[in-house]
């Protein structure tokens, strides 16, 4: 897909228009956390460390495209509480042990490890308290009944892809399986990666009055986005994996050739259920090439 400066330039800004809403999103709610305290604090550095905020911008992108009437701001908070928590938890000493993030001290360094481990407690109990504010706000436009389900449809997945059965389960195989087959590889990708991007097409598309019967379609969409998402992200750290002596690389595991192969067919796949969810837009277009690009 090729685009006209014109395009490019309006689609750059809608997506900087959706980030800053992210951003200041955060910030509010940071003030009303309660009282100024070191645990505070270590939220706020985590949350304000520079993310891209891919994942709460898709949920924003997605409910844009369904109804724009309808804010999920709230939602799109959530699935950026439970990002930011899970790299927290992965970047501890006794996880991955990354000493920087977004080149600037892992949170363990900069507030100490129990501090650590807190803050990313709080930011999950936080991400299910935006499901629920975010279902007060619907609540003034659309029917009470339709809001418990959306909310509960909403717990539910936070709860299965986050949790033991999800992004948990994929960190600990990540740690810990001795299982380098192609399969096992490509269900630690699933679980630690894409997990957290179903969550975000999900909450995207039930908090903007999408329809329930179309939720497999939305997951598989989901599935194929990440999964091009991951597999462009491993071609581009290949030599660097392979040097260290990485082993969950999709790439490496495949070979560059076939790796490649699996990337064009996932975004083909990704294209299709768009288009079945009416979702194939300019912004999302751009997204392609981007994941094509890297």
């Amino acid at each position: 897909m090729i685009f006209s400066k014109l395009q490019k330039t309006n689609v750059l800004i809608s997506f900087k228009l959706l980030k800053d809403k992210i951003e200041k999103s955060i910030k509010k709610e940071i003030l009303q956390m309660g009282e100024k305290n070191i645990l505070r604090d270590a939220v706020e550095y985590s949350l304000l460390n520079g993310g891209k905020r891919y994942r709460p911008i898709l949920v924003l992108l997605i409910a844009e495209i369904v109804n724009k009437k309808f804010d999920v701001t709230c939602a799109a908070m959530c699935v950026e509480f439970l990002h930011t928590a899970s790299i927290i938890a992965d970047d501890l000493p006794s996880m991955d042990d990354e000493r920087f993030r977004r080149n600037k001290k892992s949170l363990h360094l900069k507030f100490n490890e129990a501090n650590a481990i807190l803050a990313s407690y709080s930011l999950i109990s936080l991400a299910y308290e935006m499901i629920i504010k975010n279902g007060k706000i619907l609540e003034k436009s659309m029917p009470k009944e339709r809001v418990n389900g959306i909310c509960i449809l909403a717990i539910e997945t936070i709860s299965k892809f986050a949790g033991i059965n999800g992004a948990t389960l994929g960190q600990h195989l990540d740690l810990f399986s001795k299982d380098l087959t192609l399969d096992n590889i490509n269900k630690i990708i699933h679980l630690k990666t894409i997990s957290l991007f179903e969550i975000s097409f999900i909450l995207g598309w039930i908090f903007a009055g999408g329809d329930f019967d179309k939720i497999e379609i939305v997951k598989k969409c989901a599935y194929n986005f990440g999964m091009a998402f991951q597999i462009a992200d491993d071609l581009e750290d290949y030599e660097e994996d392979l040097n260290k002596g990485k082993k969950i690389n999709i790439a490496i595991a495949l070979g560059k050739d076939t790796a490649n192969k699996n990337l064009n067919k996932a975004i083909e796949d990704f294209k299709e259920g768009l288009k079945k969810l009416n979702l194939y837009t300019e912004p999302f277009r751009y997204l392609i090439k981007k994941i094509k690009d890297i």
